[in-house]
């Protein structure tokens, strides 16, 4: 026997990861990224706004604070809200699957072979993979095959929430250090710096995880952070100028 085919399954490719979570494992990493992108911006706007007005750390940290908390239970919120709802409408569809199962389950052994010979395989070969799939878990086959879910994998909305929430409040400190720790004269400059290298980061890595250009992710964010920084610095100017 050839010993170098055997359990090729397992050994040819270890540095592939085949697991079925991996692909929400990106996902959730792709949202950390990005809830700490929305924490970095969100937040860099407001103290650099507050710093174009006031020399005063306890007044930019207070306002820092205010913008990390609201920011953080706002993302925990939203994303509460979002994937319950995404959850409870897979919960509905596997109902609706679990029900058609045991009511036309030869119906349902159709449906499934015809999915497979529509993926390419043969009819005999697609009925047998269907009869097949179906004896040992018709369930999650069906799942898999007409819903794209796994029945044992949902979206979880508290793990989204305390995640969006943890992400933000990560990414938000940044500026409120950036701002804070600096002579008065270097606050801005340095805030600007480093959101701006934070950003080209978190940019870099969120198109990487998703596969996409780089330089072009990273282009967009840092132009948008500036973009932000820049307008809540003027406004800030001018609020103070006008004696707001």
């Amino acid at each position: 026997m050839d010993r170098t085919a055997e359990g090729s399954g397992d050994r040819a490719h270890p540095h592939e990861p085949h697991g079925n979570g991996l692909a929400s494992r990106l996902n959730w990493l792709r949202a950390g990224v990005l809830g700490a992108n929305d924490g970095i911006v969100s937040t860099a706007g407001l103290v650099v706004g507050v710093a174009a007005t006031t020399n005063a750390a306890a007044a930019i940290l207070t306002a820092g604070i205010a913008g990390l908390t609201a920011g953080a239970i706002s993302m925990a919120a939203g994303e509460y809200i979002s994937v319950s709802t995404q959850r409870d409408s897979e919960r509905a569809q596997l109902s609706k699957e679990r029900r058609e199962l045991a009511e036309e389950p030869d119906y349902e052994l159709d449906e499934l072979a015809q999915i497979y010979e529509g993926k390419g395989l043969s009819p005999d070969t697609a009925r047998l993979v269907a009869a097949e799939l179906t004896a040992h878990d018709a369930f999650t086959a069906h799942a898999e095959a007409e819903l794209g879910l796994d029945p044992t994998e949902l979206t979880n909305p508290w793990q989204a929430a305390i995640s969006s929430a943890i992400s933000f409040t990560l990414g938000a400190i940044l500026p409120i250090l950036a701002i804070l720790l600096p002579p008065v004269s270097w606050r801005i400059p340095v805030t600007f710096a480093a959101v701006l290298i934070a950003l080209g980061l978190t940019g870099s890595v969120s198109a990487r995880l998703g596969g996409s250009n780089p330089r072009r992710a990273v282009l967009r964010v840092v132009i948008g952070g500036a973009v932000a920084m820049a307008v809540t610095y003027g406004i800030g100017q001018l609020a103070d100028v006008s004696g707001l």
